[in-house]
């Protein structure tokens, strides 16, 4: 499980996956989001604006698996 820091209390999903590098844009964010393949803690999520803090767990099909902290 590879670990991502956030300076800050929480970070928006669709910022969430720019910082990993998992894509380059919001726009491509969006897409991966809409097509339910992001689980946080657990639970699919299709909010692009979702909350994500220290300690969640984000899972990313095809990428493997993060923890916030």
């Amino acid at each position: 499980m590879k670990e991502i820091s956030i300076e800050t209390d929480y970070i928006k999903l669709d910022q969430f996956l720019k910082l990993a590098g998992i894509t380059q844009t919001g726009g491509q964010a969006k897409i991966m989001i809409s097509e339910g393949s992001i689980i946080v803690n657990n639970e699919v999520t299709l909010q692009r604006g979702k909350k994500i803090r220290k300690n969640d767990i984000v899972e990313i099909k095809g990428y493997g698996s993060f923890v916030v902290i």
